[in-house]
């Protein structure tokens, strides 16, 4: 942990009602929600200094510092989450500084830390949602964190960043709502939902799906399935940690072997440690939100949800808004292959958006944006400062007094 780690308070946002409620891209209601989130620094008096931070696919609102307990999360906020998953970036002069900027990170829609989702408890039945719970969109989780925005009277963000599954919550918002962002930062993301990603994301439902303690989702009585969940998280974490670095950590990491399963006996450190990582996870996940966030990723079209049929008509919302795009690429990312990115930023140049690429070169796969600050500090502060466009009528923000 840092030494500038803080101790952190997840707080509670609810919106909606049973006279107004929340209502899904699906059609779907309920009568109200509540949103997880932290915040980070101070909020200056033109409420011009916010960033909104999208976490990835299993992350939370937990961001930085250091928090211990988090209420109605049951047992699964385990010590392993206790620290901020974006430590290393948020604080005193790091890349997301807080002397000078307010950093707000929310649970999804959907999630299992706080904010509603299947676990929650169904006010009409006063049992879990479980099955019931509506399917989730990135449209969704974006029209509940902007709701979350407007309850702290923040009208425009200085950026929007999100990493993995978290890039394309970013763009959904910046295109979706251009008026609310400045500056867009998809990491180790994409525009789209490729066909390797698809078949990956689908083996993971069919782990959970398969599991005989599922039951459909309404699991919370009993058993909760956890070998499909440990096995979609297994699938999941060879696309995330580089091979190399799998193979690195199983040597220094060794766990003792003998696993047998119904017939087949582990033996070796690999086998071992891909079991261990799957064993750990289930403690502190829930399966339904695993299956409404990999069905999001899955059905992810940012086309569909503005009612354009085109990149370029789609992104000609930002160029229309003046906004900029910082875009990450991993050379060794094989969650989100660079590829991906090229893709996004030839999208970009074609609407004519201010953008700039850059590719990172790190042996740690998709995961080097949780692990190498140095690699990504420069060019953040760089483009959050102001730099990037020394023309531009828009003022640096200036450190909070």
């Amino acid at each position: 942990m840092s030494k500038a780690a803080k101790t952190q308070e997840t707080q509670f946002f609810q919106t909606g009602s049973a006279k107004k409620p929340f209502v899904f891209a699906s059609g779907d209601k309920l009568p109200g929600i509540t949103v997880a989130y932290e915040t980070y620094g101070r909020l200056n008096t033109s409420k011009s200094n916010a960033i909104l931070l999208f976490h990835a696919l299993s992350g939370s609102q937990h961001a930085a510092g250091l928090n211990t307990a988090v209420p109605h999360t049951d047992e699964r906020w385990t010590e392993d989450i206790h620290q901020g998953w974006w430590d290393l970036f948020i604080g005193p002069d790091k890349a997301l500084d807080t002397n000078r900027y307010f950093i707000i990170c929310a649970n999804y829609l959907g999630g299992c830390y706080g904010t509603t989702g299947p676990a929650s408890i169904n006010p009409e039945t006063g049992n879990p949602y479980g099955s019931s719970f509506p399917p989730v969109r990135t449209s969704d989780v974006v029209a509940s964190q902007l709701a979350l925005l407007d309850h702290l009277g923040i009208k425009k963000l200085h950026a929007v960043i999100g990493a993995s599954v978290g890039g394309l919550l970013a763009i959904n918002l910046a295109t979706l709502h251009p008026e609310r962002v400045k500056l867009v930062v998809p990491i180790a993301s994409g525009c789209r939902t490729t066909v390797l990603t698809r078949l990956t994301l689908f083996e993971q439902v069919l782990a959970i799906e398969n599991d005989p303690h599922f039951k459909g989702g309404d699991y919370y009585d009993g058993d909760a399935p956890e070998y499909g969940l440990a096995l979609a998280r297994m699938i999941s974490h060879k696309t995330f940690v580089h091979l190399d670095a799998i193979e690195r950590r199983a040597r220094q990491d060794l766990k003792q072997g003998g696993d047998t399963l119904s017939w087949y006996r582990v033996q070796h450190n690999v086998e071992s440690y891909m079991l261990h990582q799957g064993k750990k996870f289930v403690k502190r996940f829930d399966a339904n939100t695993y299956l409404r966030i990999a069905d999001m990723w899955l059905r992810y079209d940012p086309l569909r949800d503005a009612g354009v049929k085109t990149y370029e008509q789609l992104f000609a919302r930002s160029a229309a808004a003046g906004q900029h795009y910082l875009v990450f690429s991993i050379d060794s990312d094989f969650c989100f292959y660079p590829e991906e990115q090229a893709e996004l930023v030839s999208h970009l140049e074609k609407a004519e958006v201010s953008n700039m690429h850059i590719t990172v070169h790190s042996d740690k796969g998709h995961d080097s944006f949780l692990l190498e600050p140095q690699l990504y500090t420069p060019h953040l502060s760089f483009l959050l400062e102001g730099r990037w466009n020394k023309g531009s009528v828009d003022r640096p923000v200036q450190e909070v007094e």
